[in-house]
């Protein structure tokens, strides 16, 4: 009996935790170039929990990293965004994505080119799909400029490589064209010689907020 007892102590406690006040986690898919950059912007976010680099936008089976910018898969490299909508609305999260990229680029993104490069946000409902249309309009807005990013529906996101799973911060070593670098090194090498920090306070000045 006073196993019983306990069981359903648990059980009670269990729901208060996961009743209405309760934290919601909500997963936001976008694409805004070299995933490694937006991975690493969003990653410090506060309401962010996690952050997972991968591919979206194509159909299932054809996702790997040498697939995907190989070209014709359809994919783009994107992020699977997780994070406590308590903290962080998504219209705060997506003010935030047009403000880590350059939407007046239909080509690609900084020095990178091609399809796999493009920005979208991926939307899930109605509700998403109005909440990324009031946000595009509003970047259009801001910069006085048309914005060339695609809402597009989600129809699935798959994560991309280990290797590619936190780059910015890996202290894994590899060979780039200047010698041995660890990965940390050779990301904010690559992110500076792209131009992409240069081109997004460019574009958004003060408002600028992952320019480093």
């Amino acid at each position: 009996m006073r196993q019983g007892w306990m069981g359903l102590a648990v059980l009670a406690i269990g729901a208060v935790l996961a009743g209405p006040g309760a934290a919601e986690t909500r997963t936001a898919v976008v694409a805004g170039g070299c995933f490694w950059c937006v991975e690493k912007d969003f990653e410090g976010v506060p309401g962010v929990t996690s952050v997972v680099s991968g591919y979206s936008g194509g159909p299932a089976g054809k996702a790997t990293y040498d697939q995907v910018t190989g070209g014709g898969t359809g994919h783009y490299e994107a992020v699977e965004i997780t994070y406590d909508s308590d903290r962080l609305s998504y219209d705060e999260l997506l003010r935030l994505f047009y403000r880590s990229i350059d939407p007046t680029d239909a080509g690609g993104q900084f020095c990178d080119r091609g399809d796999s490069y493009r920005t979208a946000i991926f939307v899930q409902g109605p509700e998403e799909r109005a909440a990324a249309a009031a946000a595009t309009k509003a970047a259009a807005a801001a910069l006085g400029q048309p914005v060339a990013t695609k809402i597009l529906p989600l129809k699935g996101f798959y994560p991309a490589e280990d290797y590619h799973q936190d780059y910015y911060k890996s202290r894994d070593i590899i060979l780039t064209r200047f010698g041995p670098r660890s990965k940390a090194t050779a990301y904010k090498l690559y992110r500076n010689a792209c131009g992409r920090d240069q081109r997004l306070r460019e574009l958004w000045g003060q408002e600028a907020v992952f320019a480093y």
